[in-house]
């Protein structure tokens, strides 16, 4: 019976009169949007045009158009939320021989967020459900393929009837004349007019038929309206009663006019456009909205999608463009369409603006519709979301709301401005209707496209339908209804489900307006608060009373049921502050827990955190009492005292918790209290510094109870001073004056209200200086620092706190130099500010200048030079001696006050010199040399003596960065460049650095890093670098030289063999071409390393895996090294001179395996001939493969042997050279298969016949057969024609040697304008040289046809694979290919080009 009245309530709620959109609705500010985004040419970066675009131009246009560019300003970009679930289900396809069903993957399982609860609410409408059933079974009416829904539902069928059911569920119509099923087919679309009183009924076959609803006649049936054999695929009513748009499956849209005449009904249809075009998948009549005088009222519009563009058009008053936007996606899907009204803000009021959402794949896009008037319609792109599945539908439910169905078949409710998912439902159970058949248009044939047959497996436009928030989906046997609860109907549903958390989590959001997809909340904010406080207090009993009985674990450990409490009871509290209901939470809520003793401690614990954040101020006074009394058993004082300064004064028992806090010494409570509840600022700092005093002045040790009073007792001054509360807080500005003074007072008074006999003067100031002069001192600097101390009552208060000051400390043993110096530096800080009025006697202050420079104190350097330059930018020094500052400056090592005096003299010389004393600002001197040279107010004696001290420090500057002293030389000091070598001449390292910095420099020069001024530096310089390269770095030396050719390479040759750098001497001498040399020492050096291997070996040191792997990594390097240098000259030498190279290295790899044999392990003679084996497959290229085997076979290592002991080196030989054979033979067919190529497309070229554009002459424009020798006409391969005489009679003629060829003329008087083409080539002048046409042809080419095949020749020349087989063998030439002078790059130096010609492995034996 429930369910039955659910079905009916939520049926009514379908139906009920349509209303005018809420004040809550979507606003929009237009003023914010930005009117460079209209929807026009410059937006889409398209070009003007003078003609308006037709649909036909557009739709012709290439699918790869580019997007348009969101404006940032409103996009919100955030990621969906990740659908997942671990249980899987499998749909019921339910398909059947009318309509196809997409093939269902495995889906996921419904998703609910904590967050947002049970929003939607599914129903199914299980009145017209059955009697689908019934209508199918009993009368064969065919399972249901379409649906419409407004005032009346209107399901068509598989056997073309249509069953109409009013609001109640109640079958009123049935729609069939009988040949329905035979002629028309399947019902593949529905349209209802705005009264309900037509209806539109669109067949498989491409009829289309008009019902009157009111009498169930069928009042037109239209079958000539589009081409036949295409099904109908969409069908709309416009808001003019008398026009109708719809679509087939071939793509093709028309719109459709009604007319009556003399009580004769009739119609014609009219094609917007043809599906030949571009086919749409989509169309959507834009109805005008629920508010009236709408400039869109004159204008009838409709959005329609193909498989690549979203166009807007308007069909009235004439056929216009609005927009159109690129739509790309996956072959396998459906563009999808969506119209949403919002209220848009305006400076006139509220208007209503049409918001389209169109989709396709896994993008949607939302653009508005702006209209100011019917001849002015902008588009702004408001959105871009991208969601993790594929959509198969989509549609409003609100302004704030979309709703979207995946094709997995998962309905997702998608809060559009936060782009955030809210729930998803699986609908696999609906067995929701496609329309696959129609759209490959099966009742016809098939004759649609392939990718419409393609993306129509997942079309389901018309099973799916909205209808004033509520969606409805037609399936296979059901119809069912989908709707937002509302908020009350939420929080019901979680608490039904005793959900309680959640349905309190939800309703906070609710009454803190964060909440998504909210209905039926008043727009009035105070009474939609206080309703929603309501229902969460009911909610909150419920939870309070279900946590306290049925919830409570019965069993088990104790700690059970703790965790229970802990979880519950920061809900409750949450719930109640968030609502500002604390009565509740003390009241009903804490009665009901105190009841159990676990609950009660918990309950107490819990409000902790809630008071330190500051969320609960005020306490009922008997829980605080408890409060304390729990925190009291559990001894957590200071966990209390924490709580206490949180808290509202009024709920506490000020008495008792005045005597617990000097109980347990809580001196942050006992200020609290005094400060709050009396506004006594004094009488707690007297108290306080009566217990500090006793201890400080009597000189006891001080513990860590009153080191601790003694920083709260500071802070609490320095707040009190500063006009801020302590602990937290502000003090009230009604008294903070007030407070400020009477603090002041109380510190500086000359004895306390009960002093002793031995009490010293001023006992609280002396107090806190002896505790902590530095600190104390801080706070008073702070405080002189407010604006109360700049009257003249503040400044004479200012001056007697400094001279009490003075009389404590000055001249008083009590205090330590440390402590009279800090006093001293806070004096100092004071006098230098600009509004100084201190006055200090010239004694003291000499005192203070005294102290500030020190040498002999350490401590606080930084800070006693800081407050002595605050002096000197304050002018507080003008009546001391500089020269005698100078000297206390320099004394201290105060470098930057002395910077300060000497730049004011002009000795820049001796900043200079502070500069590089100063460890900490060395790196700055660069900057300031740099700073005084560029200077043109300098004079030049100052830059000749500044100029000289650089000099002098070029040392010190070079140890501090190289780099920037050869910079600072090179572009300050160009000249000095030998001064500077001949002082560093005596420090070779540093003589290194400097050179190495400065040519770093050079070089970053050449490669435009340093934009600076170039600098020449000779060849002797480089030398020079090298020399000392050699000395401190000469494993770079090498590389260094092979990089630059700045140096004279005798010079260098004779460097390196001084410091003997043997693999720099070998270099150089191949670049001066002693190969021999170079190769001797290049030997050597193998030599040696195979000779430290093999006594490594052979000491037996094969344990120590390091200096073996060493020594062969060694000798890998040498050999590697040796053998690229025989690759590089071995293609310049004779055949011996070869061997001369290559043989001793084989010799040198050889000779180790005779003297180690039987005498090493076997793999290090393995490793040996592998070695050996490299050195040959390097030498086949250059050295006879039999001398090469004469040499093996005569040597005893493998002489003596076995077969098998060279049988892998021999066959590896054989292998090589197999290959190179193969690839010699192959490049020789290429290069003459190239060869043949371009001779035969030469020879085709050349014989190519040549046809005249016209019968006439070109100049006399006579017919050519015009005059009697008709032999005598030239015809040129530009196609222009022309009679001998003319010809002659113009001069057009060339000369070639000593024969005579014509030109064409009309080419070679245009010769400045572009050349001609034919047939896509560009002809160069030469080409308009021509053969004349006379009989006899001859078979023998004459001198025009000669040149012209030369041209041909070099116009259609290509890189030959013989030109790349020469870079490739010389790759220094660099050479240069050029085709049509198109390219200037070498095809080597490409990164795409790749050439492997390593032999492949030799086979391993099994």
């Amino acid at each position: 019976m429930a369910e039955s009245e659910e079905e009916s309530s939520c049926l009514q709620q379908v139906y009920v009169e349509k209303q005018e959109l809420d004040d809550s609705e979507d606003v929009l500010d237009l003023d914010s949007i930005d009117v460079r985004y209209e929807i026009d040419d410059r937006e889409f970066d398209l070009p003007e045009v003078s003609v308006p675009q037709s649909l036909e131009s557009i739709l012709n246009e290439p699918d790869d158009l580019p997007e348009i560019e969101e404006d940032p300003l409103f996009l919100e970009q955030a990621e969906t939320a990740s659908v997942t679930s671990d249980a899987v289900s499998f749909a019921n396809n339910g398909a059947t021989s009318g309509r196809s069903t997409p093939s269902r993957q495995v889906r996921k399982d419904s998703i609910q967020y904590p967050l947002h609860g049970s929003v939607l609410r599914h129903v199914v409408l299980r009145g017209i459900s059955s009697q689908i059933v019934s209508a199918a079974e009993r009368v064969n009416a065919g399972l249901p393929s379409a649906m419409a829904v407004s005032a009346v539902v209107a399901i068509g069928s598989t056997h073309g009837v249509v069953l109409i059911f009013d609001p109640k569920q109640t079958l009123k119509l049935c729609l069939s004349n009988g040949q329905t099923r035979e002629q028309y087919g399947a019902v593949s679309a529905l349209a209802l007019n705005n009264d309900c009183t037509r209806l539109l009924v669109g067949h498989a076959r491409g009829q289309i038929t008009m019902w009157d609803l009111t009498t169930g006649k069928l009042l037109r049936t239209i079958t000539d309206a589009h081409q036949p054999g295409s099904a109908i695929l969409h069908i709309q009513f416009t808001d003019d009663p008398t026009l109708a748009i719809f679509s087939d499956s071939g793509g093709s849209v028309f719109e459709l006019n009604f007319r009556r005449l003399m009580g004769v009904r009739g119609s014609d249809s009219t094609c917007i456009f043809s599906g030949s075009r571009g086919e749409v998948c989509s169309i959507l009549v834009l109805h005008a909205g629920p508010l009236q005088d709408h400039p869109l009222d004159d204008l009838s519009i409709m959005a329609l999608a193909t498989m690549s563009k979203v166009i807007v058009i308007t069909i009235r008053p004439k056929l216009r463009v609005l927009f159109h936007h690129p739509l790309r996606g996956n072959s396998n899907t459906l563009p999808l369409l969506a119209w949403h009204y919002v209220f848009v803000q305006q400076q006139t009021g509220r208007t209503l603006e049409p918001v389209l959402a169109f989709a396709r794949s896994s993008t949607i896009y939302f653009c508005q519709l702006v209209c100011k008037s019917p001849d002015n319609v902008q588009f702004v792109l408001l959105q871009k979301l991208t969601v993790p599945y594929v959509l198969i539908h989509m549609m409003w439910i609100n302004a704030k709301t979309l709703i979207t169905v995946d094709s997995l078949e998962r309905m997702h409710l998608v809060d559009v401005r936060h782009d955030e998912e809210l729930q998803v439902l699986d609908v696999g159970d609906v067995k929701l209707v496609y329309g696959s058949s129609h759209f490959k248009s099966l009742a016809t044939g098939g004759n649609v496209s392939p990718a419409m047959a393609l993306a129509g497996e997942n079309a389901c436009y018309q099973s799916v339908a909205l209808f004033r928030g509520q969606v409805l989906l037609l399936g296979t046997k059901s119809l069912h209804v989908f709707t937002i609860r509302t908020w009350f109907e939420r929080i019901n549903y979680l608490a039904r489900q005793e959900h309680y958390v959640e349905a309190l989590a939800l309703a906070l959001s609710f009454y803190e307006g964060s909440a998504r997809a909210v209905i039926g909340l008043d727009s009035n904010v105070e009474k939609r608060k206080g309703l929603i406080a309501s229902k969460l207090l009911r909610v909150l009993y419920e939870f309070v009373e279900a946590s306290a009985t049925k919830n409570v674990p019965t069993r088990g450990a104790i700690h059970l049921l703790v965790e229970h409490y802990e979880s519950v009871m920061p809900v409750c509290i949450e719930s109640c502050i968030s609502i500002d209901r604390t009565d509740v939470l003390f009241g009903d809520v804490y009665d009901r827990f105190s009841q159990d003793f676990v609950a009660k401690a918990l309950f107490l614990e819990s409000l902790e955190p809630y008071i330190l954040d500051d969320k609960l101020r005020h306490i009922a006074p008997a829980v605080m009492q408890e409060l304390v009394e729990n925190y009291e058993e559990r001894k957590e004082i200071d966990d209390l005292e924490r709580l206490i300064v949180h808290l509202d004064i009024m709920s506490m028992n000020i008495d008792h918790i005045v005597k617990l806090c000097w109980k347990h010494s809580l001196y942050d409570g006992i200020i609290y209290i005094f400060n709050q509840s009396m506004n006594d600022y004094i009488s707690p700092l007297e108290e306080l510094l009566n217990i500090l005093m006793d201890s400080i002045l009597n000189k006891k040790d001080l513990t860590d109870k009153v080191v601790k009073l003694a920083n709260k007792v500071l802070v609490y001054v320095s707040c009190c001073l500063a006009g801020r509360a302590y602990p937290v807080g502000d003090i009230s500005e009604s008294i903070m004056l007030q407070v400020k003074t009477s603090v002041l007072k109380a510190l500086t008074v000359l004895h306390t209200k009960q002093p002793a006999e031995e009490e010293p003067v001023y006992p609280y100031l002396r107090t806190l200086l002896h505790y902590s002069t530095r600190e104390f001192l801080n706070a008073l600097a702070l405080a002189f620092e407010e604006p109360e101390f700049e009257s003249e009552v503040g400044r004479q208060q200012k001056q007697r706190i400094v001279d009490i000051l003075l009389q404590i400390m000055v001249d008083n043993m009590e205090f330590s130099p440390t402590q009279v110096g800090a006093l001293f530096t806070f004096l100092a800080r004071q006098m230098a500010k600009a509004a100084n009025t201190i006055y200090v006697s010239r004694m003291l202050f000499e005192q203070v200048l005294e102290y500030l420079s020190n040498p002999n104190d350490s401590s606080r350097h930084e800070e006693r030079e800081q407050a002595l330059i605050e002096l000197l930018h304050a002018a507080g020094l003008q009546q001391f001696d500089e020269e005698r500052l100078l000297a206390l400056a320099e004394r201290a090592e105060f470098y930057r006050v002395c910077e300060l005096l000497y730049d004011k003299q002009h000795q820049y010389d001796k900043v200079l010199s502070c500069y590089l004393r100063d460890t900490s600002r060395q790196v700055q001197a660069f900057r300031f040399i740099e700073i005084v040279m560029s200077n043109p107010a300098r004079k030049a004696a100052e830059k000749k003596a500044f100029r000289r001290k650089v000099l002098e420090s070029i040392e010190l500057l070079v140890a501090i960065d190289q780099q920037q002293t050869a910079e600072l030389l090179a572009c300050v000091f160009p000249d000095s460049m030998h001064e500077v070598t001949t002082r560093l001449a005596h420090e070779p390292r540093l003589l290194y650095a400097f050179l190495t910095g400065l040519i770093d420099y050079k070089e970053s020069q050449a490669i435009g890093i340093k934009k600076k001024e170039g600098i020449v530096i000779g060849s002797d310089v480089y030398e020079q670098y090298i020399d000392l390269m050699c000395e401190f770095d000469p494993a770079n030396v090498c590389t260094y030289v092979k990089s630059t050719d700045a140096y004279r390479l005798e010079n260098t040759l004779e460097i390196c063999k001084k410091h003997q750098v043997m693999d720099a001497m070998a270099h150089l001498l191949e670049k001066s071409g002693q190969v021999h040399d170079a190769f001797v020492i290049l030997l050597q050096n193998l030599q040696d390393k195979v000779g430290d291997l093999c006594s490594v070996l052979l000491a037996g040191h094969e344990s120590h895996t390091v200096d073996v792997s060493a020594s062969w990594s060694a000798l890998q390097v040498a050999l590697c090294v040796v053998v690229q240098f025989c690759q590089r000259v071995s293609g310049k030498l004779e055949e011996a001179e070869r061997q001369g190279l290559w043989f001793p290295i084989l010799e040198t790899m050889m000779h180790p395996q005779r003297k180690l044999d039987h005498k090493v392990a076997p793999q290090h003679l393995d490793s040996f001939k592998e070695l050996t084996r490299h050195v040959l497959n390097s030498m086949m290229g250059y050295i006879s493969v039999a001398a090469i085997l004469k040499c093996i076979m005569e040597d005893p290592a493998y002489s003596t042997g076995k077969l098998s002991d060279i049988k892998e080196l021999v066959l590896g030989m054989l292998e090589m050279y197999n290959y190179e054979s193969t690839l010699l033979h192959s490049m020789k067919n290429l290069l003459n298969q190239d060869l043949h190529a371009q001779l035969a497309r030469l020879q085709q070229t050349a014989n190519r016949g040549y046809a005249a554009k016209s019968d006439a002459c070109d100049l006399c424009h006579k017919p050519l057969a015009h005059i009697v020798d008709a032999d005598n006409i030239v015809l040129f391969r530009c196609a222009h024609s022309y009679h001998m005489p003319c010809l002659q009679s113009m001069g057009s003629f060339v000369r070639l040697g000593s024969e005579e060829a014509w030109k064409c003329w009309h080419c070679s008087t245009k010769i400045s304008r572009p050349l001609s083409s034919a047939k896509g080539r560009i002809r160069s002048p030469s080409s308009q040289l021509a053969d004349t046409v006379s009989a006899p042809a001859k078979n023998v080419p004459d001198a025009q046809q000669v040149q012209a095949l030369e041209q041909l020749r070099r116009m259609q020349k290509t890189v030959s694979r013989l030109a790349i087989l020469n870079e490739l063998a010389h790759p220094e030439s660099r050479p240069r290919f050029r085709q049509h002078a198109a390219d200037n790059s070498s095809i080597l130096q490409q990164d795409g080009f790749q050439l492997r010609l390593a032999p492949p492995p030799p086979p391993t034996e099994p």
